[in-house]
């Protein structure tokens, strides 16, 4: 989110046909909860269309970036890395840790998509799990952002929309921004 050190979501793994659905979410649930950047592999460029058609409707700022090798990204990040899995540390338990992390720079947030690679484990300076249980990476990534955010990320404003959803108790309704 603004005036924050950055949130960067990377996305690593991508099976062509069965990940293409939970790719696109990944990124959406990351502009949407106050990501700054997501990094997705070359494969997802669905995803990657998708959320950029997304942004440009309905602002930002978010970025989205395809690269070949996403553990390069892993590999080469100098700041805080986070990774999300059922295996990890509760957040809870970790989450003020992350927090001043946060405070102090930017941090990485590693979602796979297949098995991850012990590699991503040793890499990360948190393995964190939204719950120890099977559920999926999208809900891993809402839960942390929000914890992260403490829930400011919900009143974010968006700069360079030419779509708004308008909240409605019954219906729906998307105006064009003048």
């Amino acid at each position: 989110m603004e005036d924050e050190p950055a949130v960067v979501v990377l996305r690593l793994g991508h099976r062509p046909g069965r990940d293409d659905r939970m790719t696109t979410h990944v990124a959406l649930t990351a502009r949407a909860l106050g990501a700054d950047r997501v990094v997705l592999p070359s494969a997802a460029g669905d995803a990657v269309a998708t959320a950029e058609d997304v942004t440009d409707r309905f602002g930002g700022p978010f970025t989205v970036d395809a690269v070949d090798t996403p553990r390069t990204v892993l590999q080469a990040w100098p700041d805080t890395v986070v990774h999300l899995t059922m295996y990890g540390q509760p957040l809870q338990t970790e989450l003020e840790a992350v927090q001043a992390a946060h405070r102090a720079g930017p941090v990485l947030v590693v979602v796979g998509a297949e098995k991850v690679p012990r590699t991503v484990y040793e890499r990360a300076d948190w393995n964190l799990a939204v719950t120890n249980q099977p559920h999926s990476e999208v809900a891993s990534l809402a839960v942390f952002l929000d914890r992260l955010y403490d829930g400011r990320e919900l009143d974010r404003p968006w700069r360079d929309a030419t779509r708004e959803v308008i909240p409605q108790a019954d219906g729906k309704r998307v105006d064009d921004v003048d």
